[in-house]
């Protein structure tokens, strides 16, 4: 983390003042430069040998677009009985911890000393897309959800805290931050496409997505 970080961090201070607002999301554009970037995903490798990657089934029966795992003491999941946490991947081991790297990040666009629980991982090939959603599977919504991108760019969608009505999109860069926060914790978000070949960070292309959530 660079010395403007470490600084706007403040030891869990106030916490920084992000680049743009879209509808309440707070987005830190480039807060991670090419070195940390690459560090990161060397870091999330090791999450996924020890978790691998799955395809979780909707409620409804139908396979999610993207795969996932998680780090941290709970790890996001869905099946048939819905959506929820779970303590253990799918395979029965116990989720990896949430690395060092990624915990830097929760504190320096955030501020707050209290560390999230977990680390959802989330990968998108081409063709994957995430529909319009809110994150509301957790206990306290005083806490923010942070989102971290890593390689090719994605269209984010952001709309309203009631589904429907108009939205507004923003292109994602590699080593851009979210944090949705306050009044946009719980407003309707997506990701409606991925740009192939926009990113040169993962070997075989695609997009990394974390996203960090206090659960209890």
């Amino acid at each position: 983390m660079s010395e403007k970080k470490e600084s706007e961090a403040n030891e869990y201070g106030a916490a920084p003042r992000s680049d743009l607002s879209l509808r309440g999301v707070q987005v830190f554009q480039g807060w991670l430069d090419g070195d940390e970037q690459s560090a990161l995903v060397a870091a999330l490798r090791e999450v996924i040998r020890a978790a691998p990657l799955f395809s979780p089934m909707t409620p409804y029966g139908r396979p999610m677009r993207v795969r996932m795992t998680s780090a941290g003491r709970y790890g996001w999941y869905s099946d048939r009985k819905g959506y929820r946490y779970e303590r253990s991947h799918p395979s029965g081991v116990a989720w990896p911890p949430i690395p060092p790297q990624v915990l830097r990040i929760w504190a320096g666009v955030t501020g707050l000393a209290r560390m999230p629980d977990c680390c959802l991982v989330n990968f998108y090939d081409a063709k994957a897309r995430m529909g319009m959603h809110q994150d509301r599977d957790e206990t306290d919504y005083s806490y923010p959800v942070v989102s971290v991108s890593l390689g090719d760019d994605a269209l984010f969608r952001v709309g309203n805290t009631t589904r429907g009505g108009k939205t507004e999109s923003l292109w994602l860069k590699s080593g851009d931050v979210l944090v949705m926060g306050g009044e946009a914790r719980l407003i309707y978000h997506g990701i409606d496409r991925v740009r192939p070949g926009s990113s040169t960070l993962l070997p075989n292309g695609g997009r990394i997505n974390l996203t960090l959530r206090v659960v209890d």
